[in-house]
């Protein structure tokens, strides 16, 4: 790990002004973990703080972090890091967060602990569809209009928005002709499924969960919004997994109904389109499949 260097002046201030401690001598260091924001471990006399930095342009992504990490932490499954101040130093957008020692989810009852913590999230019921504000699925805009039907709300702020974006970048093949088809018969799969609308992580891989000094399940970095919990299952098994004990775990403690795989392959594909919009066309070939596999599915 990169050594200390005394916290540059203008941000040293700015931090000073909005989090009430004094950061005139404070310290930082490179972290890394992200792919969007740079980030700093910082020292501040005995105390450690988790310091995101961004052009100017990215504060709303901040802003909106604030409230989906309050969200998170109103509900008490998690460990969930405190945001202490969010603004501008200059022309760079600034978080500060808690610092919290965390380490990788590694053992079964690390999953264990994880998934009892995700089924108390979950069991946070709304009464619609949606989140009281829009927010961010990575660096592109999450839109999240309260509906008060699921498989609607998915396709129109979903589906949709990441189908345009692509498109607009360029991306044809199967993103056009199969894709449109999909989504007319993707209320098909909600004929005889309604999911209560669950307070979600929204972007619940592994690499946003954790587990702290203490043994507690952590999150961060979240897309908060009430929707099928089934999306944040899905989405914990695209990028790596979590560790089997906690799938054994959850579905214990909460079952699953009929067709998850189905509606797994649908939910992450928005996370792929998404990665396809954020990284390119490294992820064309995944979603053109994906979009094939659910339209010969529903077609039958």
């Amino acid at each position: 790990m990169e050594s200390w260097s005394p916290l540059d002046a203008e941000l040293g201030h700015a931090l000073s002004a909005a989090g009430g401690v004094d950061f005139s001598r404070a310290e930082a260091r490179p972290v890394g973990g992200g792919c969007i924001h740079r980030a700093q471990e910082v020292r501040a006399g005995e105390r450690r703080y988790f310091l995101k930095m961004n052009d100017a342009a990215a504060l709303p992504m901040f802003e909106a972090e604030v409230d989906g990490l309050d969200a998170l932490a109103r509900c008490d499954a998690f460990r969930v890091p405190r945001p202490l101040a969010c603004g501008m130093a200059g022309a760079r957008a600034f978080l500060l967060l808690e610092y919290l020692d965390l380490r990788p989810l590694a053992t079964d009852e690390d999953g264990q602990r994880f998934a009892r913590a995700l089924v108390q999230l979950h069991h946070d019921i709304g009464e619609h569809y949606g989140w009281a504000r829009d927010n961010f699925i990575g660096a592109n805009p999450q839109a999240n209009t309260p509906r008060d039907g699921w498989a609607q709300f998915f396709i129109k702020h979903r589906l949709m928005p990441q189908l345009q974006m692509a498109r607009a970048k360029g991306f044809g093949g199967a993103l056009g002709r199969d894709a449109d088809q999909l989504i007319e018969r993707v209320p098909a799969l909600f004929l005889e499924y309604c999911p209560r609308p669950s307070l979600l992580h929204g972007d619940l891989w592994n690499g946003n969960a954790a587990m702290d000094a203490e043994g507690r399940p952590a999150i961060f970095d979240p897309a908060v919004y009430r929707g099928d919990r089934d999306a944040d299952l899905a989405m914990s098994e695209l990028f790596g997994g979590f560790p089997a004990a906690f799938y054994v775990a959850y579905r214990t403690a909460w079952p699953l109904a009929e067709g998850y795989e189905q509606r797994k392959t649908l939910y992450n594909l928005y996370h792929v389109l998404n990665h396809l919009n954020l990284f390119g066309r490294g992820y064309l070939g995944q979603a053109e499949r994906m979009i094939r596999a659910l339209f010969f599915e529903l077609r039958r």
